[in-house]
């Protein structure tokens, strides 16, 4: 064949159509077969299209396996997280200490999207009913406590931001006055000058009459990060609602969460035109009154007793009942504070030993040790008085009944002391510091007393004199490295006491079991003078 016609063919065979094939390559047809195809396709696709052969297979990814590769590595990984976030739920559900102290100890892992978006496919994946509910609950309370984190970040940066506005308009007002002395004659100085001298005084005479004018609880404004904090428990009470609820059983149902501040945002929202809010303290309003009836019926039913121990003992009765509430509380102490007022002494005492009473037993019926401890310490203004309680509730006590076996009981009674027991305090310090801890992440934000400041106030100064008592009476606390280091020492031994076991060991005829009676100084198999392993021949 001449090059000519060589190169026509050729050419004839580039242009023609090209059909795809599934074994991957794709075979040239006549010219002639499919001219007619071509002309009519020829203005619609002039570019030439590339041939597709057996290398262009191999170089694509129907060979490529390290997709699989990838895949394997991955569900390994997932694997190994699975493990890790299930160890981390068993610590935070089988933990001894409050829920919302664990997730402020590992706030960044809770707060995790990931560990977060986990723990709700696993929420939706249980089966156990139980599981399900008891999940639920801790995801909603590491939602509440992110949330109260950032509340308290947003407030804080807020804080800040107030700060350094108040410094600019300071500078600027002391550059403005700077600006104003430089045009003033020497008689306007002079006049500046005396006003100057007395600025001290006017300053002082004005914050003595802010003090005197302090605004109260009731007073102060609600701050943005306030509204935002009872978002939720405002869609909780006000409408829609479910079927059967009703405004009234809304307040009889959540009746102790509303404290003063969510009734602060209730005010602010009825008064801005919020009807829901205005039949919500209407109701509360009802309910509240209802209560006081109830209490003042169960007063008249104490009093009627009439001899002090026999009151005593019926309140001890409405105690074990539940009937001793704020309101029983609230009216002992106003009808103590008319009788002082009237000059009756003796019914004033009397109503003050019945309220001190009521406490103690409503005390009594307070779930944990620690709580009760927290309140009695929370009512006394006395800061020795504090002290004598710690030191009562803190120092270790011999138990009169001994739990165990029948052989420690037998022990307890022939007065011998029994096996593995120990004087254990009434309430163990770190479980009171926990405690505090718990009721500030709840409670902190509440204000029960004007001059004491607000609760997180006055737990710390608790907090700091229950350490004192617990340091002396048991001694500093090791830190974090002192514990780490006392571990290491208790756990491990010295190769000095080693040698010391073996000389006695040898000098009573015996070999200790790590020991070569045989060995001498003779090389390790396989290690040659320099310590180095050998590895084949010579």
């Amino acid at each position: 064949m001449h090059l000519a016609s060589f190169s026509a063919a050729l050419s004839a065979a580039l242009t023609c159509t090209i059909l795809p094939s599934t074994s991957g390559f794709a075979p040239i047809e006549s010219v002639g077969r499919r001219r007619g195809v071509h002309q009519q396709q020829q203005h619609v696709n002039n570019k030439i299209q590339p041939l597709h052969g057996i290398m262009d297979e191999v170089n694509s990814d129907a060979f490529d396996l390290s997709s699989l590769l990838k895949n394997d590595d991955d569900d390994s990984g997932g694997d190994d997280m699975d493990k890790a976030y299930e160890m981390f739920l068993g610590q935070l559900v089988f933990s001894s200490n409050d829920p919302r102290i664990d997730i402020m100890d590992n706030y960044d892992l809770c707060a995790d999207p990931e560990w977060l978006t986990w723990l709700e496919r696993k929420i939706a994946t249980t089966r156990d009913v139980e599981e399900k509910m008891a999940l639920s609950d801790l995801s909603d309370m590491i939602v509440d406590v992110k949330k109260r984190v950032e509340l308290s970040r947003e407030a804080e940066e807020r804080a800040a931001s107030e700060a350094t506005d108040a410094e600019k308009n300071r500078i600027a007002n002391a550059e403005a006055d700077m600006e104003e002395g430089r045009a003033l004659s020497g008689t306007d100085l002079l006049k500046r000058a005396a006003k100057l001298d007395t600025a001290g005084v006017d300053a002082m005479v004005k914050e003595q009459a802010q003090d005197a004018v302090k605004q109260t609880f009731y007073e102060t404004d609600l701050t943005p990060e306030i509204r935002k904090s009872y978002e939720d428990m405002c869609s909780k009470v006000l409408p829609p609602y479910k079927a059967g609820d009703t405004p009234a059983s809304v307040v009889f149902n959540n009746y102790e969460q509303f404290d003063a501040q969510f009734i602060k945002v209730l005010n602010e929202r009825a008064m801005n035109g919020d009807a829901d809010s205005q039949s919500i303290l209407d109701a509360l309003s009802v309910e509240q009154q209802t209560r006081v009836n109830v209490a003042t019926m169960n007063i008249k039913e104490v009093l009627s007793k009439g001899e002090p121990m026999r009151m005593e003992g019926a309140i001890v009765k409405l105690a074990k009942e539940g009937k001793i509430d704020e309101p029983f509380l609230l009216l002992l102490e106003a009808n103590a504070d008319q009788a002082r007022a009237a000059g009756a002494i003796g019914p004033a005492e009397l109503m003050t030993k019945l309220r001190q009473r009521a406490i103690t037993e409503k005390d009594k019926q307070s779930t944990t040790k620690e709580i009760k401890l927290l309140r009695q310490l929370l009512r006394e203004p006395n800061s020795n008085e504090r002290e004598k309680l710690l030191e009562e509730a803190f120092t270790p006590k011999e138990a009169l009944i001994v739990p165990g076996t029948t052989a420690n009981a037998q022990k307890a009674i022939d007065g011998e002391a029994p096996e593995d027991e120990k004087p254990m305090p009434e309430v163990p310090p770190p479980d009171f510091i926990n405690c505090c801890k718990a009721v500030m992440l709840n409670f902190g934000n509440l204000n029960i007393d004007e001059e004491r400041g607000d609760l997180a106030v006055q737990i710390k100064i608790i907090a700091s004199e229950a350490e004192v008592v617990a340091t002396r009476i048991y001694g500093k606390g090791m830190s974090v490295r002192e514990q780490q280091d006392r571990a290491w020492k208790e756990q491990t031994t010295s190769i000095f006491d080693l040698e010391t076991l073996e000389i006695e060991a040898e000098r009573r005829g015996e070999t200790a079991p790590w020991a070569n009676a045989n060995g001498g100084d003779e090389l390790l198999p396989g290690f040659g003078m320099d310590g180095k392993m050998s590895v084949g021949g010579n």
